[in-house]
């Protein structure tokens, strides 16, 4: 497989997966965009042995050790991935550490399905989403890493933070409950209530407590957006304010998070998108 076929295979993960990164992100030059389709096909890769394989807790291992081969330089010269991935590499001054944070971090959902606090949770969100924004400021920012990794790490406790309050209802399905048992104690929120679909004023304090946090997390990632290069800087920020958005939508139908899952409509992100230029 060549370097055009596995991008290319690549771009489809992400635009099968994600279609707001993929609106976003395309808006970067060529060689950086096709590194975080990279990037983005080795999280969902990941995220995909936990959430959909049959053996997750013997498929994560064997993937993390796939994963140190290739960094010594062995890896499946057939697998679009690891064959975008070594191209990413070699162009781009890329740090293995957050890759392999973001394995811990799946590897919390095979293991941890409550989190007591508030703190807890955004352990497992630093894991699972701010990595992300580490693996991919090499990409984004040569050589800015020490003034834009506060802002990355919000970034992704934001975006992880709207996943879960969008998810609500899917992850109860799968036997995860991500808002920490001391905000629901707080509002009144029980598991049974969770289960039984009950948005009432107490599940909208909880909702509306962590979509709060969430939002400062996005205003706080912001702060330090006019480091990025200016060729990354309105994809970055235009993720941020798309997912951002999400939040809205969710307002808007109600709260609804046990029924249905909430996307930005694509008209709304051309908008936020357009506000930009």
């Amino acid at each position: 497989m060549n370097v055009k076929q596995a991008y290319d295979a690549c771009e489809r993960v992400i635009a099968k997966n994600s279609r707001s990164f993929h609106k976003t992100f395309a808006l970067l030059p060529s060689d950086k965009r096709k590194a975080v389709w990279a990037v983005y096909t080795f999280c969902r890769t990941a995220d995909d042995i936990v959430d959909e394989g049959h053996a997750p807790h013997e498929e994560l291992p064997r993937f993390r050790q796939e994963f140190r081969a290739f960094l010594a330089g062995d890896f499946d010269r057939t697998n679009a991935m690891w064959v975008a991935l070594d191209d990413a590499f070699q162009r781009y001054d890329m740090d293995e550490e957050p890759f392999l944070l973001q394995l811990e971090g799946q590897e919390m959902d095979l293991v941890k399905h409550r989190y007591e606090t508030m703190d807890d949770l955004l352990g497992y969100c630093f894991h699972v989403a701010s990595t992300v924004g580490l693996m991919l400021l090499p990409i984004l920012a040569p050589g800015k890493k020490e003034v834009l990794v506060d802002g990355a790490v919000a970034l992704g406790y934001g975006m992880q933070l709207t996943n879960i309050l969008r998810d609500i209802g899917h992850d109860l399905s799968i036997g995860r409950i991500y808002l920490p048992a001391d905000l629901m104690a707080k509002h009144g929120v029980t598991e049974a209530s969770l289960r039984c679909r009950v948005v009432d004023d107490s599940f909208i304090a909880l909702w509306e407590e962590l979509a709060g946090m969430a939002e400062s997390y996005y205003k706080e990632s912001f702060k330090t957006i006019n480091q990025y290069p200016l060729s990354s800087r309105m994809p970055v920020e235009g993720s941020g304010l798309v997912y951002r958005e999400i939040l809205s939508a969710i307002r808007k139908k109600h709260y609804d998070v046990f029924e249905r899952k909430h996307f930005v409509p694509d008209a709304s992100k051309q908008a936020i998108l357009s506000a930009l230029i």
